[in-house]
């Protein structure tokens, strides 16, 4: 269950298992971590718990200038949800909770409300004023108070450790296939279909649908092999971000073809996963040239998608 109060679930709770972060992007390592919590819980016979903020600590404290986000709040919150834990708990984050000192941040939140007994961090989390707030001093705390702290040790893939930081680099430079281990899931983005130039299907025979994203991170520009998944259905499909400069676009846009498929998008919520980057944008001299590439994008994108390793999970 979502929360976004902490009131709401305190009087419901008898003891906790709790881990605390931002886990951008949900990847394997958070995912691995929070499933711990969990077996935790069950063992121990506890109540399990995700602590996580928004808005992103970073954003309060820094402004607009960080990085992309990798994943939108809601959806961070649903990914965790689905990993089967009691309560995940989305906090309010503000400077007042920025400049709190991590000793009182333990004593009035994790210990007084969530019933803390079990705690488990990430190898490199720090919380609290001046960052204070580390797995040394939480060892500490936990004496005082009656609970148990655990370090999740990083997990490795491809001999390197499982970052939001490496993830967003694979996203930005088009290696999408390369994150799907990392994610545990291909990098998807999704949108409402909004219309657009009605270029695609009256002149080059390939209806395309013009989506409109919230999303932070998107995939280099390019030609990718996706799945369009549409009210609950997956279709195999290749989709353009780019600024088309055949046409001489100045804006960005995120156009989807979905194969075999003739029903009125418009206005409809697509969920974009990106499996393969097919190629980079390029200028063609007419329409001929350009639809004799989009032929070939196509065979290519479903040559791709008939793959095992790129089935939808």
């Amino acid at each position: 269950m979502i929360v976004y109060d902490i009131d709401l679930i305190t009087e419901h709770i008898q003891g906790s298992a709790l881990t605390i972060g931002n886990f951008d992007g949900v990847h394997v390592g958070h995912q691995q971590l929070i499933l711990q919590v969990k077996k935790r819980a069950r063992r121990m016979g506890l109540t399990s718990i995700v602590l996580t903020f928004d808005p992103h600590p970073l954003r309060v404290l820094v402004g607009k200038n960080t990085p992309p986000f990798i994943t939108l709040p809601q959806q961070k919150l649903e990914l965790m949800e689905e990993l089967g834990i009691d309560h995940v708990v989305c906090m309010p984050f503000n400077k007042d909770i920025a400049a709190m000192e991590p000793e009182d941040f333990v004593q009035h939140f994790l210990v007084q409300k969530l019933k803390l007994r079990e705690l488990i961090v990430g190898y490199d989390y720090v919380f609290g004023k001046n960052r204070r707030g580390d797995f040394n001093l939480l060892q500490h705390l936990g004496r005082i108070y009656g609970f148990s702290v655990d370090q999740f040790m990083p997990v490795m893939v491809d001999g390197a450790i499982v970052s939001s930081t490496r993830i967003r680099d694979m996203v930005e430079s088009g290696r999408v296939w390369e994150v799907r281990p990392l994610l545990g899931r291909f990098y998807s983005v999704e949108g409402r279909v909004t219309t657009g130039r009605q270029r695609g299907g009256a002149l080059l025979g390939f209806p395309t649908a013009n989506i409109l994203l919230e999303d932070e991170l998107f995939p280099q520009t390019g030609v990718y092999a996706i799945w369009a998944e549409v009210s609950g259905e997956v279709h195999a499909a290749v989709a353009n971000i780019g600024y088309n400069p055949t046409f001489g676009n100045d804006y960005l846009s995120v156009e989807v073809h979905i194969f075999d498929f003739d029903q009125d998008l418009y206005n409809l919520i697509i969920k974009a996963h990106f499996v393969q980057r097919l190629r980079s944008e390029k200028k063609f001299a007419g329409l001929e040239e350009l639809k004799a590439q989009i032929t070939l994008d196509c065979k290519l994108a479903r040559d791709i998608l008939q793959m095992p390793e790129a089935k939808l999970c």
